[in-house]
């Protein structure tokens, strides 16, 4: 999750301007908000979450807290494969995540014998992928979502119509995981040399390789 730090900056006069920052991570948003409250001429100090929620400092700090050891600041990769002589569907998705002081990657591919074409493929990865923040117990966080599957992003961000019977049950299915999920969701559309994690997964996945590791970065 993102906060914006609002606080009023007085003057001698005894005028006040607002001052409002740029979204933080909690962890900042916190330092800064402790910083201010240090100074006599900072007031009115607050944070305001991604959702509109405003917190004090305090609370804040007791938020963070809690969510210390959930996962968090979700970072997410898929992609999609098709095989149109067996009708096979590779599906890859990387997760990246803090948890605690740590941070996390998961690589994990599955597939998919039942679907009718690359295109559908992507939003099954997709909803693949969302599956895997399930199994994690992810809920009410911030999320970005990364893919080269522009179409299916921007229809997802209202920005494009879905006209395909098929795809717009894949769209209702994923739009169910994500309010089940309760996240906060930002879409990223990327070029495919960015996207080659993903990419790997789901072709290692049509070529018979399945994977499911979890490795600690830092």
């Amino acid at each position: 999750m993102k906060y914006q730090l609002i606080a009023a900056y007085k003057l001698k006069n005894n005028e006040s301007y607002l001052f409002s920052s740029e979204w933080l991570d909690g962890e900042s948003a916190l330092d800064m908000g402790e910083e201010f409250s240090h100074h006599p001429k900072w007031t009115e100090i607050k944070c305001l979450d991604e959702n509109g929620t405003s917190w004090t400092i305090k609370e804040l700090n007791k938020l963070l807290e809690e969510v210390e050891e959930e996962p968090h600041d979700l970072v997410i990769y898929f992609d999609g494969g098709f095989h149109d002589e067996t009708k096979t569907s590779g599906l890859g998705a990387v997760i990246y995540y803090r948890q605690g002081k740590k941070k996390y990657r998961i690589r994990a591919n599955e597939c998919f014998h039942e679907l009718e074409s690359n295109n559908e493929a992507e939003y099954a990865a997709l909803f693949f992928a969302l599956s895997q923040l399930e199994e994690l117990n992810v809920s009410r966080q911030s999320c970005e979502i990364r893919g080269d599957a522009k179409g299916l992003l921007m229809q997802l961000a209202g920005e494009w119509p879905c006209y395909e019977k098929v795809l717009n049950d894949w769209l209702d299915r994923i739009e169910e995981k994500l309010s089940l999920l309760s996240l906060n969701v930002t879409y990223t559309p990327i070029v495919r040399k960015d996207n080659q994690e993903a990419h790997k997964l789901a072709t290692q996945s049509l070529n018979g390789k399945r994977i499911y590791s979890k490795m600690q970065l830092l």
